[in-house]
């Protein structure tokens, strides 16, 4: 008998603890929130949708592990009136980024790679890289000079590479890449990941590698490394690795027919600042592409997702790489892709872990986040945050951009804060 309560017992005593590391979605009040002050972020959002400033938002606030938090506003399509629900699904983009090199991390702590080792040794047209020198725009040539040393594992996680973005890079480079045919990761293709990222390592570096910090290719670079690796193609690989054992079950690559009716619209504006439909042209990126079949998996911008499947993601790394009772990275690498990798003032007065802007100290003096919290966004208006030290997970999400009234992240982060005891 003394047995079966003891095993009784420690079966509650570990379900506990696990059910600790979920988000607690029960409804009940958080002691540190107060409420009265958290309710202006809904005067502040309606606002917006009122001044047609923005079509829809979705915000999720997590505190201490607790959904304090969590609502849609305006439309999830102006056209038809349908009002945005809380678990829209967006085109999250360069929020892809952060779990690409989650995924990448996890293979390191399996011994696959160094971070400081040669990515050549995995893909060789990366052997030997150049650096662009001199540019011609009026033919498109150029000249270069040798890498001082080839591009690293690190160099690609904290974007010092020397490699640029197409279509939103660098003219000299956006240049380069088209001309070479190296996509942006932004939309549809049909190509093989591996196929083009070999054109890429035969492309010129933008700098010297570890010089400079530089927005760019060096997280589809990682996802293709991650396929290479693994044997896995990064869509089985984040389903089975990471989306199914946190029970992240909104986030896709290829988002399911039986969901597309959650899928937002995307809106930019015309040349009045007047908020327009982004048609299947625009900037080349066709809108639809969550529901084309892809095979070509962008790991620095190809997920959708919605807010809660995000709080999720970040609430793990929160909970130092633990969630619903899976531990996907150990404490001590999560340490580490949260620790400031650049020398001072190379990415202004932030800097940069592996795979995330970090508040500074410099940085917290500025503004409302904490020294120590990590962030990032996507191109079509999605944001998010971590804050360790005030244990809160946020994000503020819409399907809009160039957008005029942008300042509206700002606003909403603002208001969190001050709603903290």
């Amino acid at each position: 008998m003394k047995k079966y309560l003891l095993l009784i017992a420690l079966f509650f005593t570990f379900s506990v603890a696990g059910f600790a590391q979920v988000i607690d979605k029960s409804g009940k009040q958080n002691v540190t929130v107060d409420y009265t002050r958290l309710a202006r972020i809904d005067s502040l959002v309606n606002s917006y949708v009122k001044n047609d400033w923005v079509k829809g938002v979705v915000t999720i606030i997590v505190k201490d592990n607790q959904l304090v938090q969590y609502k849609g506003y305006g439309y999830l399509d102006a056209d038809t009136k349908k009002p945005m629900p809380n678990d829209a699904i967006f085109r999250i983009m360069s929020q892809t980024k952060a779990i690409t090199s989650v995924g990448i991390m996890m293979l390191y702590e399996e011994g696959k790679f160094l971070l400081d080792e040669p990515i050549s040794d995995f893909i060789p047209e990366f052997k030997h890289p150049v650096v662009l020198d001199k540019y011609n725009a009026a033919d498109t040539t150029y000249t270069t000079v040798p890498a001082k040393r080839e591009i690293t594992f690190r160099d690609l996680l904290t974007h010092t590479s020397g490699i640029d973005y197409g279509d939103i890079g660098s003219d000299d480079m956006k240049a380069i890449y088209a001309k070479a045919g190296v996509p942006s990761g932004l939309g549809y293709f049909d190509a093989s990941l591996l196929d083009k990222m070999k054109i890429l390592g035969k492309q010129p570096l933008k700098f010297q590698p570890g010089e400079k910090w530089q927005y760019g290719l060096n997280t589809d670079l990682l996802g293709c490394l991650t396929e290479v690796i693994s044997d896995m193609n990064l869509e089985d690989y984040f389903r089975k690795r990471i989306f199914e054992p946190l029970g992240m079950n909104d986030t896709y690559f290829n988002l399911p027919a039986s969901k597309a009716g959650r899928l937002a619209t995307v809106y930019t504006e015309d040349d009045n600042h007047q908020i327009i439909k982004w048609s299947h042209t625009f900037r080349n990126i066709d809108p639809d592409y969550p529901i084309m079949n892809k095979h070509y998996f962008s790991g620095g911008a190809g997920l959708s997702s919605t807010a809660y499947d995000y709080a999720i993601f970040l609430q793990m790394l929160l909970n130092k790489g633990k969630y619903n009772g899976s531990q996907l990275l150990a404490p001590r690498t999560v340490e580490l892709m949260l620790s400031d990798q650049l020398e001072p003032g190379l990415f202004g007065d932030s800097n940069f872990g592996l795979g995330f802007e970090l508040v500074t100290a410099k940085g917290a003096a500025k503004g409302s986040r904490n020294e120590g919290s990590f962030a990032w966004g996507g191109y079509y208006g999605t944001t998010y945050w971590a804050d360790p030290k005030a244990k809160l997970v946020c994000l503020i999400m819409t399907q809009h951009t160039p957008n005029t009234h942008g300042d509206l992240a700002s606003k909403f982060q603002n208001l969190v804060y001050s709603s903290l005891k």
